[in-house]
C-alpha cells in the first residue's frame, strides 16, 4: 500500500475501523465447533483475547523498534501463550537481522537460563524458528555472574550469540526450581553502533503495526486452538507431542515435551505415573484451562516440578489431577475447571520416562496410589 492511501486511510479512521473489524473477526476461534460450549470456557476465551491483545500491542507497538529494543514480559501471570511455563519468567525483544546488539547482565542463581534468537512470528506465518541459541552452562561470566553477550550475524569473541538476516525477536527464558530462594537474571540490552534518539510517531508505521497486532491475536488464537482440538483424541493421556511441530512455534531446544487434553468430573481423578524420571536438568508438569493458558498459579497449586515433587523408592513419581484435595502427595488442582489442557516437559534429558496415566474416582484414590 503506498504512502498516500495509507495517510488517507488514517485521516479517514478507516485504518481503526478495519483493526476493529479484523479483532471482531478473532472471536471466532472461540466458537469452533468442536471446543467446549460452557459458557466459563467461552468467557475463558474472549479473556484469552483481551490477553493476547495486550502482548500485542506491547509487542508490535509499544516495544516494536529494533533500532532501540528493550525486555518486556509476553508470557506472565495475567497473559498467557502456548501452555507458558509457571516456573518461568519470558522476556522478549524485537531485532533487526542486519543490525548489532549487545546484552549486559547477571546470571543470578536461577536454575535454567536460555537466550534465543528467532525469525517468523505468529502475526504472520504462525511460526518462530530459533536462528541462535545459548544458555548459561555455554555463558562466560565474571566472579560476580555479570556477562556481556553480543547478538550478531556474524561470529564474536567471548559470548555470541547468532541471528540470521531474517531475525526479528529475542527471547529468553529463566526456569526457576524455587522461586523463593533463587535470584532471577538481570537482563538489558541496546544496539551496537548508535546514538540515536527515537524520533516522532511515523504514521504509517503505526498503521502497519496496528495490522500485526490483530494477526497475531488471529493466528495465536488459531493455532493453539488448533492444538487443543488434535489433544481431544487422546483426552486424559500424555503422549510425546510432536517435538518438530513444538520447535516451530518457539520451544526450547532442550526440552522434550508432551502436551494432551483431560477431562474430570468433581468426583474424579486423572493419575499420572512415571516409572523412573530421567537425568535432567529440570522437569515439571502443569494444568492449563482449553486454551493452552496455565491455570491460576498465584492462588493454587497447578505446577509440580523436579524440586517440588516427592518421589518414590525406585525414583519415579505419582501426580494426581483433581478438583478436591485427596490428602496425598503432589497434587495439582483444577481449580473448579473441569476441562483443559496439559503438559509435561524435560529440559535436558537423555532418554525420556514417557508416563502412563489413569481416571479413577476419588474413593478409590488412595486404594490406588
Amino acid at each position: 500500500m503506498d504512502t498516500q492511501t495509507i495517510n488517507e486511510q488514517l485521516l479517514s479512521g478507516e485504518t481503526w475501523s478495519q483493526f476493529c473489524d479484523h479483532l471482531k473477526r478473532c472471536g471466532q476461534q472461540i466458537l469452533r465447533p468442536e471446543t467446549p460450549a460452557d459458557p466459563a470456557t467461552r468467557a475463558e476465551g474472549y479473556r484469552y483475547l483481551t490477553r493476547l491483545l495486550r502482548i500485542a500491542l506491547e509487542m508490535h507497538v509499544e516495544f516494536a523498534d529494533p533500532a532501540f529494543p528493550s525486555f518486556f514480559k509476553t508470557s506472565h501471570e495475567t497473559a498467557k501463550i502456548g501452555a507458558d511455563n509457571p516456573d518461568n519468567i519470558y522476556e522478549y525483544s524485537r531485532l533487526n537481522g542486519s543490525m548489532q546488539y549487545r546484552i549486559h547482565g547477571n546470571r543470578g542463581t536461577v536454575s535454567y537460563l536460555s537466550i534465543a534468537t528467532q525469525k517468523g512470528g505468529y502475526e504472520t506465518d504462525g511460526r518462530m524458528v530459533v536462528t541462535g541459541f545459548i544458555d548459561a552452562t555455554q555463558l562466560q561470566t565474571d566472579e560476580n555472574g555479570d556477562f556481556e553477550l553480543i547478538v550478531s550475524r556474524d561470529p564474536q569473541p567471548g559470548n555470541w550469540l547468532p541471528m540470521e538476516d531474517a531475525s526479528v525477536s529475542l527471547l529468553v527464558r529463566q526456569t526457576f526450581m524455587d522461586r523463593k530462594i533463587e535470584v532471577p537474571a538481570k537482563l538489558a540490552i541496546e544496539r551496537i553502533g548508535t546514538t540515536d534518539t527515537p524520533g516522532p510517531l511515523d504514521p504509517q508505521v503505526l498503521a502497519q503495526s496496528l495490522q500485526r497486532v490483530t494477526s497475531f491475536v488471529e493466528n495465536t488464537a488459531k493455532l493453539f486452538a488448533d492444538w487443543a482440538q488434535s489433544y481431544l483424541p487422546h483426552s486424559n493421556q500424555l503422549p510425546p507431542a510432536d517435538q518438530a511441530s513444538c520447535q516451530s512455534v518457539g520451544g526450547d531446544p532442550n526440552i522434550f515435551y508432551y502436551h494432551s487434553h483431560w477431562e474430570l468430573s468433581e468426583n474424579q481423578a486423572l493419575v499420572i505415573h512415571i516409572d523412573k524420571v530421567p537425568e535432567c536438568s529440570f522437569w515439571n508438569l502443569q494444568i492449563n484451562n482449553y486454551w493452552l493458558e496455565s491455570l491460576d498459579y498465584r492462588y493454587h497449586q497447578i505446577c509440580i516440578n523436579k524440586h517440588q515433587a516427592q518421589y518414590d523408592e525406585n525414583g519415579g513419581v505419582t501426580l494426581v489431577l483433581s478438583e478436591k484435595d485427596p490428602g496425598i502427595a503432589n497434587w495439582l488442582q483444577t481449580a473448579g475447571v473441569r476441562q483443559g489442557t496439559m503438559c509435561l516437559r524435560w529440559v535436558g534429558a537423555k532418554e525420556q520416562c514417557h508416563p502412563t496415566t489413569q481416571v479413577i474416582s476419588m474413593d478409590q484414590l488412595t486404594e490406588t496410589v
